[in-house]
C-alpha cells in the first residue's frame, strides 16, 4: 500500500539545496508541513518567518528523533553534506558527517516506519575508468574525492535498506547546480555559480578549472522538480532507487562565460586552475539519464542559454536593490 507524504523534515536546510527545496516543499505541501533543520542555530533572518525550523545535527540521531516525534515527521530529504572541495580539506570530518548522519537518517526511517527517504547523490560518484561522454547508469563507480566515497556507500546502504527492510529510499545523482539565491559553496561545480556573481559585481571573474572544462550542469528550478518529481512517484515503476542519473546540460567554462558575454560584452574571464581541476577532470562530461526518463517521466526544463539570462536578470536585480 502507498504511503502517502504528510509531514517532512528537511536536513540541511540552510545550504544551497536545502533552502530552496525547503521553499518548494511549502509551497507544494503547506508551510506547518515542512520541517527545515540545520546545524546552524538559526536560519537567516530572510528565512525566519517562513515556517518551522529546529538545529539539530545529522550526527546526533537523538536530536533527530525529537523532531520526528515531536512533528510526527513521515518524510524526509536528507540534505546535509560536506561538499567535494571542503571534503578534500578536511575528509575525516566528510565522512564522519555524511556517513553518519545517513545512516542515522536510514535507521530513523525504520525506527519511524516512514513513508519515504531521499538522499541525493552526486556525480561525484565516478571517478578513474568512467566513461566520460554520455556516462550510462550502471558503470564503474570509483570517486576521487572523499565525498564521492561517501556518496557512493550512501547509494549502496540506499538500495540495501530497500531489499532489506523495505523501506522506500530514493536517491538522484546531482551534476553541478546552479543557482542565483544562495552564493557558491565548496563544490568543484560552483564556479558556474561564482561566475555570474563576479560578472553582474565586478565584470570579471577568475576561474579555478580550465576553458575547456566541460562539466554537466542544472539549473536549481529543474534539480527542485526533479527531486520531489522522483519522491512522488509511483513505487512500482521504479526499477532503480538511491542512484538515478540526472541531466540537463553540459558546457564547458570557455562556453558559458561566452553565453554571459553574450549579454554582458564587457565582461572579462581569466583562467587560473587549481586543485579543483585533477577533481574536475575525474568527472563526466555528459550523462545518460535514460532511466529516470523512462521510470520517473524525467525532462528538464532550462537550457544553457535561458538558464544565462535568468540568472543574470535575478542578480542584476538584486544589486539594483541594493544600490
Amino acid at each position: 500500500m502507498k504511503k502517502e507524504i504528510r509531514k517532512v523534515m528537511v536536513t540541511g536546510a540552510l545550504g544551497q539545496i536545502g533552502s530552496e527545496l525547503t521553499a518548494a516543499l511549502r509551497a507544494r505541501f503547506g508551510v506547518e508541513n515542512v520541517i527545515a533543520t540545520d546545524c546552524r542555530p538559526q536560519p537567516p533572518e530572510r528565512l525566519m518567518d517562513r515556517g518551522l525550523f529546529h538545529s539539530a545535527d545529522v550526527m546526533d540521531i537523538d536530536a533527530l528523533e525529537r523532531v520526528i516525534q515531536q512533528h510526527d515527521v513521515d518524510t524526509i530529504f536528507h540534505l546535509a553534506a560536506i561538499l567535494s572541495a571542503r571534503g578534500e580539506r578536511n575528509p575525516q570530518l566528510c565522512w564522519q558527517v555524511n556517513m553518519v548522519g545517513t545512516l542515522n537518517i536510514l535507521e530513523l526511517g525504520l525506527r519511524h516506519e516512514m513513508a519515504r527517504i531521499i538522499i541525493p547523490s552526486s556525480i561525484a560518484v565516478w571517478g578513474k575508468g568512467v566513461p566520460l561522454e554520455n556516462t550510462p547508469q550502471e558503470t564503474v563507480l570509483k570517486p576521487s574525492t572523499m565525498y564521492g566515497v561517501t556518496k557512493v556507500c550512501g547509494e549502496l546502504l540506499g538500495d540495501y535498506y530497500v531489499k532489506h527492510f523495505g523501506l522506500d529510499v530514493r536517491g538522484l545523482r546531482y551534476p553541478g547546480i546552479i543557482s542565483h539565491e544562495t552564493p557558491p559553496g565548496g563544490g568543484t561545480t560552483d564556479y558556474a555559480v561564482a561566475i555570474f556573481y563576479d560578472a553582474v559585481a565586478k565584470g570579471k571573474y577568475t576561474c579555478f578549472v580550465r576553458e575547456d572544462t566541460v562539466l554537466p550542469m542544472i539549473y536549481m528550478p529543474d534539480a527542485i522538480r526533479a527531486t520531489i518529481q522522483l519522491a512522488e512517484a509511483d513505487f512500482s515503476s521504479l526499477r532503480h532507487h538511491s542512484d538515478f542519473n540526472l541531466a540537463a546540460m553540459s558546457f564547458s567554462a570557455g562556453e558559458l562565460a561566452c553565453c554571459i558575454k553574450k549579454y554582458l560584452p564587457h565582461f572579462e574571464v581569466s583562467y587560473e586552475p587549481d586543485y579543483h581541476q585533477a577533481i574536475a577532470d575525474s568527472w563526466p562530461r555528459s550523462i545518460d539519464d535514460s532511466a529516470a526518463r523512462e521510470e520517473w517521466g524525467w525532462k528538464p526544463e532550462w537550457d544553457l542559454d535561458s538558464m544565462t539570462q535568468e540568472m543574470l536578470k535575478q542578480l542584476q536585480a538584486r544589486n539594483a536593490n541594493r544600490e
